[in-house]
């Protein structure tokens, strides 16, 4: 074989191994092994006589990555081939540039610190890809645990990191065995030596079903109605009005409606109407003084929906990097929003605060903007950038003192972002979701199962509402209690418990993500100076 084709099948290989393992249907143990193919393809690269080593290094991993990304979030062309094919070049290329740097520093460095190097450097890119512009959170190497929850209740301490990390050490630790050993001693040395990467594999899993059974029950007092209306957002739900829908809304409802109910939740965006709700007159709007006659009926009962509101301004020069412009001195800006209404009470509204890439912010926009213009990528109408809040705010419940955290779609992704719900005294999560863009692929099936880590990450329940997707209820374990079937319009009635529990991760937050950044960059300059070349192996 040549090694060419050798360095083909290696990098198909970690591709197809990462891909295979990822939720929903994935085999999860592959992640285990799925960047052995990718450390032998680079170690045999950097012994080889050959030229060239870091564009080959570079061009086969990318290889690897374009795999991973492809199989894993094809279903992005439901949106536009175009967003799916960005999303998937630009994600693998950060990923095989972050592969490049690990090869390159590793050659300036001994084995073992190169190899520690690649593991904080793999988190701290993962942490960077959570925060910067270019945000995609999709692969995240934790989050390929969420269909085993049972495998991951320490999440409450080390979030998803903890994740990353684990995944990281064990494949670093089987390649570094096999490495050493010819294929004849398979059987005889490696499998022996690898018996500490499977009880490394075997026994936080089992530390995790121990924290499963402490979790404590607690009374499932909060009653919910989780409205998933299903409406089709390319050709329907931008030619109805709010009126319309709050019609709908009250249609659905009706059969529901009683003394006993605590929260309705209604999707992501369900008023969209035009340019949405100005967000100054929204007090006095019609579609407020409507609400409020729908909630006499239910006095006891909070509303929580998704909204769009936008602001005016009459100027010749944007008013800020997130206004759209209309017309020439016409300036719009747009909010992605949840506003909770109760009879006789004040809105309360949250603004949507982590936005989809490309499609509610372009990233980088003070560069890409005058070279690009305002290239959005089409989402069924949602095209235009948003305004977002510097800080988490919750819906107070005004009866009950309970305290919605108004998770928006995307936002569900993030689980640090979503502590600060809770140290605002998030009693609940209220999740709210379209999640009708990609049709019935894995797409919606994802978002959902990585919403469940952050039952687990914070021990709060979930209550879910999506407009065509999975309607559900999370319980603080991330068990699926309660959930509707895809493509149905339907009312999803459960109950939820309020909790106060503030566990290790809402209080230190990403502190794996933030020792792995200050190793990178340790470890980085260390490899400029040259004092880490001394020869030693794994």
């Amino acid at each position: 074989m040549s090694k060419t084709t050798k360095y083909f099948l290696l990098a198909i290989g970690s591709g197809i191994l990462l891909s295979a393992s990822w939720p929903v249907n994935g085999i999860t143990l592959l992640v285990f092994v799925g960047l052995v193919p990718l450390l032998f393809l680079e170690d045999s690269i950097r012994k080889d006589d050959l030229k060239k080593k870091g564009i080959r290094v570079f061009l086969y991993s990318y290889l690897t990555f374009i795999i991973w990304n492809a199989l894993t979030t094809w279903w992005l062309v439901n949106s536009t081939f175009f967003g799916m094919l960005f999303a998937n070049l630009c994600n693998s290329l950060f990923y095989a540039l972050v592969f490049l740097c690990f090869s390159w520093t590793k050659g300036r460095m001994a084995d073992r610190s190169g190899y520690l190097f690649f593991i904080a450097l793999w988190i701290a890119f993962e942490k960077l890809h959570l925060e910067w512009d270019f945000s995609w959170t999709w692969l995240t190497l934790g989050n390929v645990f969420s269909e085993k929850f049972y495998w991951i209740q320490w999440y409450e301490y080390t979030g998803v990191y903890g994740g990353s990390l684990w995944v990281l050490i064990i494949n670093v630790w089987i390649f570094s065995i096999l490495r050493k050993h010819e294929l004849s001693t398979l059987f005889k040395t490696v499998i022996k030596k690898l018996i500490g990467p499977l009880l490394l594999i075997a026994l936080p899993i089992a530390g995790s079903l121990y924290l499963y059974q402490q979790v404590a029950d607690v009374e499932k007092n909060i009653s919910v109605a989780l409205i998933q209306p299903n409406i089709d957002p390319y050709s329907t739900k931008y030619q109805l009005t709010n009126s319309t829908f709050l019609s709908l809304w009250e249609e659905q409802t009706k059969p529901f409606i009683n003394d006993s109910l605590d929260y309705i939740l209604s999707p992501e965006t369900y008023f969209a109407e035009g340019f949405g709700e100005e967000l100054k007159g929204y007090p006095k709007s019609i579609l407020h003084q409507d609400i409020q006659k729908e909630l006499a009926k239910i006095p006891e009962t909070q509303f929580i929906s998704g909204v769009q509101y936008y602001d005016v301004y009459t100027q010749e020069e944007a008013p800020s990097l997130t206004a759209n412009l209309a017309r020439k001195g016409l300036w719009v800006e747009y909010y992605n929003s949840a506003v909770a209404e109760q009879f006789n009470s004040s809105p309360q509204v949250y603004h949507k605060s982590k936005l989809v890439v490309g499609v509610e912010n372009m990233p980088l926009k003070s560069v890409l903007n005058p070279l690009l213009g305002d290239l959005m990528l089409d989402l069924g109408g949602t095209v235009a950038s948003r305004v977002t809040q510097n800080k988490r705010s919750v819906f107070t419940h005004p009866n009950l003192k309970e305290k919605a955290a108004p998770i928006i779609c995307w936002e569900s992704i993030f689980g640090e972002f979503v502590t600060g719900y809770v140290k605002e005294g998030a009693t609940f999560l209220a999740v709210i979701s379209n999640d009708a863009w990609w049709g019935n692929t894995p797409g919606h099936k994802q978002l959902l199962s990585y919403t469940r880590l952050r039952a687990i990450e914070i021990r709060r329940d979930i209550a879910r509402s999506a407009n065509t997707g999975i309607s559900c209820i999370i319980d603080a374990r991330g068990e699926i209690l309660k959930q509707t079937t895809y493509n149905s319009k339907t009312v999803l009635i459960g109950k939820i418990s309020s909790r106060d529990t503030i566990t290790f991760y809402v209080r230190f937050g990403d502190i794996i993500a933030r020792w792995a950044g200050f190793i990178t960059v340790l470890f980085f300059l260390l490899a400029l100076s040259g004092r880490l070349k001394e020869k030693d192996t794994l």
